[in-house]
């Protein structure tokens, strides 16, 4: 009896923890969104971090993009070729990167590097005080550091992932048409045809999203990396960083599941 009390209260205890841990990401994330409203000159630190997260990620969604397009088109085409459907390559190669891998893998790719780069930052600023010095000096924390990451996320992700999909199309036509000998014309009447209104709009969807909860993730990781009971210093900073972008990218998963069931 007296383990099966203890394995209880444990449960209980880790219970509570993550319905704490969901409360206070809740909270920060609306304090973040509430402060754009005091905030001051916002537009410039917007067009930093449009920056950092646009700019410098361009390169790895543009790789990652042809790279998926690519494998796309050359594993559909021996699927296709199975049952004499080649000419759907384009169908196939376009309605998986719309649908699925464009939002998540160019969200992931942007994790990876601007989500890990914004918890490693507001960590070592929590680590060294300069967050505190802030909120001494009357700036308010969120509206300064956070909210500009926010609302620049809502605009990057689904413009990279736009990018994504588009370079994701091109992949697929140089494995099929070029290297496979699949027709061109084919291939592009086929990718036409299948991407319909309402593929798009669920994508852009997908990405709003993703970005919004995954730089909100990192976001809240590195603000509170101080919080961290196993390490602290540069220790802290390092966990902080590792849960942002793990978290992150299972967060990325079940909301890509969570929206995909309301559209099917």
């Amino acid at each position: 009896m007296p383990r099966i009390h203890e394995m209880l209260h444990l449960l209980g205890r880790q219970t509570l923890s993550i319905i704490f841990g969901f409360g206070d990401f809740a909270i920060f994330t609306g304090r973040s969104f509430y402060s754009v409203v005091k905030a001051r000159r916002l537009g410039r630190r917007i067009v930093r971090s449009v920056y950092e997260q646009g700019t410098v990620c361009l390169p790895v969604i543009l790789i990652v993009g042809m790279f998926t397009g690519l494998v796309l088109g050359l594993q559909g085409y021996h699927v296709l070729n199975r049952f004499g459907s080649v000419g759907l390559l384009g169908t196939l190669v376009s309605l998986s990167l719309v649908r699925e891998m464009g939002p998540v893998l160019a969200a992931l790719m942007l994790v990876g590097q601007a989500g890990s780069a914004l918890a490693a930052e507001l960590g070592i600023q929590r680590n060294s005080e300069q967050i505190v010095a802030l909120e001494t000096m009357g700036v308010n924390g969120y509206g300064y550091l956070v909210a500009p990451r926010l609302i620049a996320a809502l605009i990057v992700f689904p413009i990279q992932t736009a990018l994504f999909v588009v370079v994701g199309f091109w992949g697929g036509s140089l494995s099929g048409s070029l290297l496979l000998g699949v027709d061109s014309g084919v291939y592009w009447s086929s990718v036409d045809r299948a991407v319909e209104w309402q593929d798009v709009r669920e994508c852009m969807m997908k990405a709003a999203v993703f970005g919004l909860l995954t730089i909100s993730i990192c976001a809240y990781q590195g603000f509170n990396a101080d919080r961290s009971r196993s390490a602290t210093g540069a220790r802290a900073v390092s966990a902080s960083t590792t849960r942002a972008v793990v978290l992150s990218s299972i967060m990325v998963l079940v909301a890509d599941y969570v929206i995909t069931s309301f559209f099917i």
